[in-house]
């Protein structure tokens, strides 16, 4: 059974879920590497049947962000728990996640189990607010530090009522 989102609570990714300076072929190497961090946390049970849900949402619609952010995303029977794998793309390495001003540099990889819709809307939802913001995007740019990137993601998904 899928452990319940507490907004309060909000440790949606760890230091070992962060890969700092990635180095990936494309999207779908960028996404095997990140799913390959959220298995050996034991966020996934399945690595492969998780990677075909997250390749599935990625044919129905481009997950790219403005700004440089790719945001690839699946619920999954295969998720214990909602969780973020976090790329910081190592310079040059930027990969096309369909965004229309370019590539992406910051990819945060969303897994939510396949009963959690609303924590997965949720989850976007905020997300895609604090990636709204240029100074946000540019501190896990910078940060050079898993805690410090695990620790920006965990407090920008503390949920608000508002």
């Amino acid at each position: 059974m899928a452990e319940p989102l507490d907004p309060y609570d909000a440790h949606l990714t760890t230091p070992d879920m962060v890969i700092l300076e990635m180095e990936a072929k494309d999207k779908a190497d960028a996404t095997t590497q990140l799913a390959g961090r959220l298995h050996a946390a034991g966020r996934i049970s399945d690595l492969d049947g998780f990677l075909k849900n997250v390749n599935a949402r990625e044919h129905q619609l481009a997950t790219g962000l403005p700004g440089g952010v790719g945001l690839p995303h699946a619920r999954s029977e295969f998720v214990s728990q909602t969780s973020i794998a976090v790329g910081i793309a190592k310079y040059g390495h930027a990969l096309d996640f369909g965004a229309a001003d370019g590539p992406a540099t910051v990819i945060l990889l969303i897994a939510t189990p396949a009963s959690s819709f609303s924590d997965h809307l949720e989850v976007l939802a905020t997300l895609a607010r604090s990636l709204s913001k240029e100074s946000f995007r540019e501190s896990l740019r910078r940060a050079y530090d898993a805690e410090v990137i695990a620790e920006l993601i965990n407090s920008s998904l503390v949920f608000f009522d508002h």
